[in-house]
């Protein structure tokens, strides 16, 4: 750790131990959670910090596979640190002040890369019949943003050339704009492999001709991450996320994407203003990288 940052979180956590009392157990975890802090920032001076760094941390945590109580954790020292280095005049901006609470990021789920996607994308073999299906499901997913459970409740007639109808919580349907990549999908995979009894409405089935479970999906992604190099731990609502937060790095608003993914209320969406990489910019003419 570079010697002005020890300084600073030596001065720190004297503070906390001496005016504020902080049991010893607490102090060597936010001595921890710092250091890891001023090391991922790389610079001189924490008090250089942007928000962006701030949050840069928090997901490097998440990615190493920390628990959910301390990410919260960590995020409650940066909090009580820059509020102190405010408090001390060592810097005119506290970064942390507009952070949100520790029970937000308890909440964040993974994201791929839209490089990552587009390997998973890649993986299924669409010329073969649990190939096919598998790329069907995993494009509608990430081109629509829909729950598994959506996914696996789809009938035959739910979708056409531009948009998907669905049921989601609470038996609410919805209409969703899909992209021509899922739609072309899902095209080859019923003209050319689905097979299933007379009468059978679903649209995605199993190798026995039934409607598909999420346990099915969810082993269908793991084992198409794998074989795509894709080592973060991701699931189907890993591709609902990445949809989400693709849409807003790329300018929409957050509104439509609250009325895309089904969200009863604003503040479960806003959730993906944390998770995002970039600032909000301007709208582009075309939201979705894969029009």
């Amino acid at each position: 750790m570079k010697e002005k940052n020890a300084l600073m979180l030596s001065d720190f956590l004297s503070y906390l131990a001496s005016e504020r009392g902080l049991a010893r157990n607490t102090l060597l975890a936010y001595e921890r959670d710092l250091q890891i802090f001023c090391e991922i920032l790389e610079k001189e001076d924490c008090t250089l910090a942007q928000e962006d760094d701030l949050i840069r941390f928090l997901a490097y945590l998440k990615d190493q596979g920390y628990a959910s109580s301390t990410v919260a954790r960590a995020l409650v020292a940066v909090k009580v640190f820059f509020r102190f280095l405010r408090r001390e005049k060592r810097t005119e901006k506290n970064v942390a002040l507009y952070l949100d609470s520790p029970k937000m990021w308890q909440l964040i789920p993974e994201v791929l890369t839209i490089g990552e996607v587009e390997a998973l994308l890649k993986a299924p073999d669409k010329e073969n019949p649990l190939g096919a299906r598998d790329k069907a499901i995993f494009e509608v997913l990430y081109a629509s943003g829909l729950r598994v459970s959506e996914i696996c409740g789809m009938n035959i007639t739910a979708l056409d050339d531009a948009f998907v109808r669905v049921k989601g919580k609470g038996g609410k349907e919805r209409v969703v704009p899909i992209a021509k990549a899922a739609v072309d999908a899902v095209d080859h995979y019923l003209a050319s492999f689905r097979q299933a009894p007379k009468g059978e409405e679903a649209l995605f089935v199993s190798s026995k001709g039934k409607r598909i479970d999420r346990v099915e999906i969810w082993r269908r992604i793991k084992f198409y991450a794998k074989k795509a190099g894709i080592t973060k731990k991701i699931s189907p609502h890993t591709l609902r996320h990445s949809f989400a937060t693709h849409l807003l790095e790329n300018g929409a608003d957050l509104r439509i994407i609250q009325e895309m993914l089904g969200h009863a209320s604003i503040s479960t969406t806003d959730r993906y203003t944390h998770i995002s990489q970039k600032h909000l910019h301007e709208a582009f003419k075309a939201f979705h990288p894969r029009p």
